[in-house]
């Protein structure tokens, strides 16, 4: 019985991003799957036919799919990942940290090193609210610390952070879902909540009270909560004991790359975003723009990406092979792009992975 169709945009991103959402799309037509693949104009390409890097008719390809692979993005294209996260309320950033044989750590033993750091996605520091200290004379907050008026502290600026009932909920809900389907593979299923909540009482401290309020919906999940930065300290201590991590947007992205680091490099660091009823991929690492037309940049971030896309899509079993295929390439270790010690191209790395599919 033939799979009903899903429609996936792709947008390749700048410099040698390209490479790597190429080989991903390469590998995932291996599988013969009911997929359409759909092209928009986006960034310098939409520029020159349509003045503008982020079409209306790209959106409407977006808002008609299914998903969309992203690549990276160098600026010129950022209009579009803009409306994949806040314009699709893509709310949840997934960040797999997985060890596999084969992946250069920088750790003596890395091994076991399988958790997933799942970041809120769309509020805190980015919700872009900032401005100058003279802005806010009429409004009469005063600092804690210091014991005055903004207004009086001017020169300077400011940024407000914001943490909602809402938001927080819903980002918490979505890692006990998580550690539950991963304690069903066979898992621990823990849930680690993280923030400055010793500081911020307020807004981390809310993250916090949620996280509580949540946990005893899930006797079955373990649940401990650490300060950020002694969850930094964890993270490179014994990452071991981590399963799914939560916490807010801020922090999520910052140590979600410094656990790409764990592994070996962004160059592995696969990540999804997910909201109620859209999910965008795309791989962690920036454009490596001093890689364009070397044919040498890794496409695992961006593969593995694929595979989280395919099991989202409904595909469980090809994810799984995709993950497997990769994951036999580097225990091998005889086609690795430069990053991991090798002195293989692209292409080559990409047609070894095709071998195992």
């Amino acid at each position: 019985m033939e799979t009903e169709k899903k429609r996936v945009v792709v947008i390749e991103g700048e410099d040698a991003a390209p490479d790597t959402v190429r080989s991903t799309v390469k590998l995932i037509d291996k599988f013969n799957l009911n997929i359409e693949w759909m092209y928009p104009p986006v960034g310098q390409e939409a520029l020159k036919t349509h003045d503008t890097a982020f079409p209306d008719e790209t959106r409407q390809a977006i808002d008609t799919s299914d998903s969309t692979l992203f690549g990276a993005s160098s600026g010129i294209s950022f209009e579009a990942l803009f409306y994949l996260r806040w314009g699709k309320s893509t709310y949840a950033n997934v960040r797999p940290v997985k060890w596999v044989p084969g992946y250069k750590s920088p750790l003596a033993h890395p091994e076991h090193i399988d958790f997933v750091i799942v970041r809120e996605n769309l509020e805190d520091l980015y919700s872009g609210i900032e401005g100058n200290i003279e802005d806010l004379d009429t409004i009469p907050l005063k600092s804690f610390t210091e014991g005055r008026l903004l207004s009086e502290m001017a020169p300077g600026r400011f940024a407000i952070k914001v943490i909602t009932e809402k938001k927080t909920k819903q980002i918490i809900e979505f890692a006990f879902e998580l550690a539950r389907r991963r304690k069903a593979e066979g898992l621990p299923g823990k849930v680690t909540c993280s923030s400055k909540y010793n500081m911020l009482f307020y807004t981390d401290g809310l993250f916090k009270e949620i996280a509580q309020q949540l946990a005893p919906s899930y006797p079955d999940i373990d649940f401990e909560t650490f300060i950020i930065d002694d969850l930094a300290h964890r993270l490179v201590k014994s990452p071991q004991d981590l399963d799914v991590v939560v916490m807010p947007n801020l922090y999520g992205d910052i140590l979600s790359d410094a656990a790409g680091g764990l592994m070996g490099g962004l160059g592995l660091a696969a990540s999804g975003c997910y909201g109620k009823d859209y999910a965008y991929f795309e791989s962690a690492h920036g454009t490596a723009p001093d890689l364009v037309g070397k044919n040498s940049i890794n496409p695992t971030a961006q593969i593995l990406s694929g595979a989280m896309m395919l099991e989202y899509l409904g595909f469980t079993k090809q994810s799984k092979q995709l993950f497997s295929a990769v994951e036999r390439v580097y225990a091998e270790g005889y086609f690795l792009t430069p990053d991991q010690g090798g002195s293989s191209t692209t292409s080559e790395f990409t047609n070894a992975v095709a071998t195992y599919l």
